[in-house]
């Protein structure tokens, strides 16, 4: 939708809201719900304020200490939602109402540089330098049970009810059990100017997908962030819920598969990993460098890491192979299509940051010359030559603390910001008291 587009509408009065959203650490939407009048007389030229703890809390929205942006010292001040007018598009789940995503400033106009959007727009900029864009897909998994999600609050998530009673992996029939929910997320997506290519079943019970055409990197990372929100908003309104959680049980988790290539930055783009194997090979090499030093990018929560579990379809190694699901990068696709897929993030990831982390791992591949090994044939998880991916929060924080890779792709105040997050889901975790210690110790320890 164009600003002139919108401009009609409200003239119209069929638009009255529009929703002015940033993207949080957590790759959640959190904005403002404004008058369409108000956004056009006011904020498509000034923006609009917002306190600067949304990109310093956790998930539960408590903020912390250790965060050189935000703090009770600096008096939690505003920072400004500047709208990137490209991001306009209609909400067709919600009446009368369209979403307009935003950069995140500070008052005197510079970036606040730990804002998942700034740090993924960095490192398309370091891309550009070089001639170059990212294309990439996101894939999500999610599980759908058919309590909603009050219901599934007050039974404490114990004992909900799947969608799905077996696994549906490209059933037809397991899917239809759920089809008119998730047709009318896929149409709504599609109303939304997001080009929906498929949804399919996948293994654990109530396990869903739906796949989106691949697209520039900053407009993958912005549909997935509107999707998911969108996808829980439906879901609701349909008395059912939505989980995008790593790893909900002991069968599969939900992974976020990332495809991924580089095109030049040309009115007709031309793939370049078709066109100079050199480039694709030391791209590629750079991932295996820096996976296990930047998965905290892509599994960023406690809960992420009991997803990586032999033969699950989950990563546990760090290798890449030709079409080899058990691989932590796979590459796929020839000619044209010719383009790598990160397989380590679960759908709990956020898209900007897992994004940023590819790209910065790539182009230290390219300047450092780096060669890439053979393929791996065969069975990953059996390995035992190669590394293995980080098995615990606490081990990808401490990688990504030392890694030189990051702090020179995104700065130390970066760096420090995302360990301290981290910092706080470990604290948080490790002062919870679980239900396992009570089954396992109520009575017999």
């Amino acid at each position: 939708m164009t600003l002139e587009e919108l401009t009609e509408a409200v003239e119209r009065g069929t638009v009255d809201t529009v929703l002015l959203a940033l993207t949080d650490m957590q790759g959640r939407l959190q904005g403002k719900r404004l008058t369409a009048t108000h956004f056009l007389a006011e904020v498509v030229e000034h923006g609009a304020e917002g306190c600067n703890y949304l990109l310093a809390d956790d998930v539960d929205k408590a903020s912390f200490d250790g965060y050189a942006m935000s703090s009770w010292e600096r008096g939690y001040g505003d920072m400004m939602l500047v709208p990137d007018l490209d991001t306009l598009r209609p909400v067709p789940w919600q009446e009368g109402t369209v979403i307009c995503l935003s950069d995140v400033a500070w008052l005197d106009g510079s970036d606040v540089v730990a804002s998942p959007r700034q740090i993924l727009r960095r490192q398309l900029a370091r891309l550009a330098e070089r001639g170059w864009s990212a294309n990439a897909g996101t894939e999500l998994e999610f599980m759908v049970f058919l309590d909603t999600y009050e219901e599934a609050w007050h039974k404490a998530y114990r004992d909900l009810r799947p969608a799905n009673l077996y696994n549906v992996d490209y059933s037809l029939l397991g899917t239809a059990r759920v089809e008119p929910l998730i047709r009318r997320i896929r149409n709504s997506m599609a109303a939304a100017g997001m080009v929906v290519e498929d949804s399919k079943g996948e293994c654990n019970f109530g396990q869903h997908e739906i796949n989106f055409r691949y697209a520039e990197a900053l407009r993958t990372a912005d549909e997935h962030a509107i999707f998911k929100n969108g996808a829980k908003e439906i879901a609701a309104d349909e008395g059912v819920a939505l989980s995008f959680m790593a790893k909900y049980d002991e069968r599969e988790g939900n992974s976020c598969h990332i495809h991924f290539s580089l095109a030049d930055d040309s009115d007709s783009p031309t793939p370049l990993f078709a066109h100079d194997e050199k480039l694709f090979n030391s791209f590629l090499a750079g991932q295996l460098a820096c996976l296990r030093e930047m998965t905290l990018l892509l599994a960023p929560n406690v809960n992420s890491y009991k997803r990586y579990a032999a033969a699950s379809f989950a990563p546990t190694t760090v290798a890449w192979g030709q079409d080899n699901r058990t691989c932590s990068l796979r590459v796929v696709g020839h000619g044209p299509s010719k383009r790598f897929e990160n397989r380590a993030g679960g759908a709990d990831l956020n898209p900007y940051l897992a994004l940023a982390a590819i790209i910065a791992s790539g182009l230290h591949g390219v300047d450092a010359g780096l060669e890439l090994e053979a393929p791996l044939e065969g069975n990953a998880y059996t390995d035992e030559q190669r590394p293995r991916v980080p098995a615990t929060l606490q081990q990808a924080r401490e990688l990504f603390a030392g890694s030189d890779v990051a702090r020179e792709a995104f700065g130390e105040e970066v760096v420090a910001h995302y360990l301290n997050a981290a910092d706080v889901e470990l604290a948080a975790f490790g002062a919870a008291v679980t239900d396992w210690e009570r089954f396992r110790g109520f009575e017999r320890l």
